[in-house]
């Protein structure tokens, strides 16, 4: 089944589609926080992105340029703004088509099928881990959180991968020098308490707070 993502804040639209692209078998999520388009696209991991121009607090080309960091995942942008130079903008963010308000819901899906199938082959995109609107990327090995790029060292992306991919579960302190260990990186007791409170201040300076809990002669946890 595959999964389709709306970034629509017309709420009459989005739920037209959505019944549509039920009925042909997908599954489907609407955008809940415009503020957090990149986490819930993360979380959800679609297959195929709708996205609008016209959003509250960032346009669909911001999105369109934050999904295009991280994922190779098809966008196509839905939008009333259609003259030439917003269909060549849309082109030129990233998206792979623009289809024009008002469009027939049959034609949308057609396209939307035309697409996935030009797609899968399942061409590999680096994936994204999210926890509480924080978007990791395994690829760039970046942390971004509320538009906001947070750069990290190769030990504290180690100790920040290992603890979100366990996320809602405790992380020994000896498996997180085993991860470090792993990639040649020399971690003692005292170098990973030092690299945990660093990356506490990072995340908290971004404005996570308590994203990282100590479980006391435990180790640590996101939750």
């Amino acid at each position: 089944m595959y999964r389709l993502f709306i970034v629509e804040d017309d709420a009459g639209i989005a739920g037209a589609i959505r019944t549509q692209a039920e009925l042909w078998g997908f599954e489907v999520r609407c955008v809940q926080d415009f503020r957090n388009v990149l986490g819930e696209f993360a979380a959800f991991e679609p297959h195929i992105v709708l996205l609008d121009i016209t959003l509250p607090f960032f346009n669909g080309y911001y999105w369109c340029a934050e999904l295009r960091r991280h994922s190779s995942v098809p966008i196509i942008f839905i939008s009333s703004a259609s003259d030439n130079m917003n269909i060549v903008m849309a082109m030129n963010m990233g998206g792979d088509d623009f289809i024009a308000k008002p469009f027939d819901l049959s034609v949308l899906m057609a396209k939307i099928q035309a697409l996935l199938r030009r797609t899968y082959n399942f061409a590999a995109s680096a994936p994204l881990l999210e926890h509480r609107g924080a978007v990791l990327s395994t690829g760039e090995q970046v942390l971004t959180y509320a538009g906001e790029r947070i750069d990290l060292t190769k030990n504290e992306y180690r100790i920040l991968l290992c603890l979100m991919e366990n996320k809602t579960r405790v992380v020994s302190r000896e498996r997180l020098m085993e991860r470090l260990w792993e990639t040649d990186s020399f971690v003692d007791e005292n170098t990973l308490t030092v690299n945990i409170n660093r990356l506490r201040r990072k995340l908290e300076a971004a404005g996570l707070k308590n994203f990282i809990a100590t479980r006391f002669g435990v180790g640590y946890i996101v939750e």
